[in-house]
């Protein structure tokens, strides 16, 4: 802390100085080379002398620039008072350099003002401006900080509205599957509806989690097929083929759910043969590589018709959640079916979501 309040006066200080030394190698040069006699030590003294009583003037000068800046909305009487305030300090300089010079070093005579009150009022003015500048940098930093952050907090805030925009379509979707056995086969149903329950309570607990790892991922997705298993029975096959290095990969949270769903309900559910969805997860290089397959009808001719809250939203969270640095793939399948290709880069998860260990899920 010490430290801290110190650092600006030795900076200070050593700004003077270096200051002194310049104006004081100026004038032995120019004593020097127009003939005169350059006494080294005298004109060290004064320019020393000179710029460090400046030295007591410059917090005042600094202050005064900070409370009474000249900007748009008051400029006309700041700039009057600096003036006024200017003149007044550079009378003072002059006036303390006399003094100097006459009890300090011992020189006779006193500098008169016409050669000295120009410099000090420039000096003044420049410290002035100096200050403003400064100033202003500061603010604009701080602006671009206050904007990072506020970015960040409205990126946040948009990415969890997406992904609250897939908690009412999921839940009618799977209360409607649930409905429509609550009849035919009242334990599946009961199934079901234990499945769903453990569902919520994970995404309600964990609302503000954006990214968990991907093996947590498709322990939810599990749950969700488990469901969908119940519904559609033997019509309805899940392959997982993911590679035991991309476990640990960071993953944006519910990311898989919607785009399994999607491709289960254009898939699967439009006919009564038996259909099949494949999950894929690989690393490419520095790519997280996601892609979800279906064996039915693939995209239609206007990918629009297919294009629900399910796959629009996943592109939107991927979009505010990686920008550029992320690929977003749809389309058909030689010899028939759909493939939805998410990649986005490869990060090893710090963060994680309770594993969802009540009740075994079926394969």
């Amino acid at each position: 802390m010490i430290q801290k309040r110190l650092y600006p006066w030795v900076l200070g200080f050593l700004a003077l100085t270096i200051v002194a030394l310049f104006f004081s190698s100026q004038t032995y040069l120019s004593y020097k080379y127009s003939g005169g006699i350059a006494h080294a030590r005298i004109i060290l003294k004064l320019n020393f002398g000179e710029w460090y009583l400046w030295g007591l003037a410059i917090p005042f000068v600094i202050w005064l620039a900070l409370r009474f800046p000249v900007e748009r909305k008051h400029w006309i009487s700041n700039a009057a008072l600096h003036l006024v305030t200017g003149v007044a300090v550079s009378l003072i300089e002059w006036w303390l350099n006399n003094v100097f010079r006459h009890y300090v070093l011992g020189l006779p005579g006193a500098v008169g003002l016409i050669f000295v009150f120009q410099q000090n009022l420039l000096t003044y003015w420049v410290l002035v401006l100096a200050t403003q500048a400064v100033s202003y940098y500061r603010r604009y930093k701080e602006g671009e900080l206050r904007f990072s952050e506020l970015s960040g907090q409205l990126a946040q805030a948009q990415l969890q509205a997406l992904r609250m925009q897939l908690h009412p379509h999921f839940l009618f979707n799977t209360l409607n599957a649930i409905s429509t056995l609550v009849h035919k086969d009242p334990e599946a149903a009961d199934g079901m509806i234990a499945q769903l329950s453990d569902l919520l309570r994970v995404t309600l607990e964990n609302i503000g989690v954006h990214e968990v790892p991907l093996a947590q991922e498709l322990q939810f997705l599990e749950r969700y097929l488990y469901i969908e298993r119940t519904r559609f029975q033997d019509r309805l096959t899940v392959r997982m083929d993911i590679q035991p290095e991309t476990l640990d990969a960071g993953t944006p949270y519910l990311i898989l759910q919607p785009i399994v769903e999607n491709a289960i309900r254009h898939g699967i559910a439009t006919r009564s043969s038996p259909g099949n969805v494949t999950v894929r997860a690989k690393r490419d290089g520095n790519l997280l590589v996601l892609e979800v397959i279906d064996d039915g009808p693939g995209f239609p001719a206007a990918p629009v018709l297919r294009n629900g809250v399910g796959l629009s939203s996943t592109r939107a969270r991927l979009e505010k959640q990686f920008g550029t640095q992320h690929r977003f793939e749809c389309g058909n399948v030689e010899g028939g079916g759909a493939l939805v290709r998410l990649a986005f880069p490869f990060r090893v998860s710090t963060t994680g979501l309770e594993v969802l260990t009540k009740g075994a899920v079926s394969h």
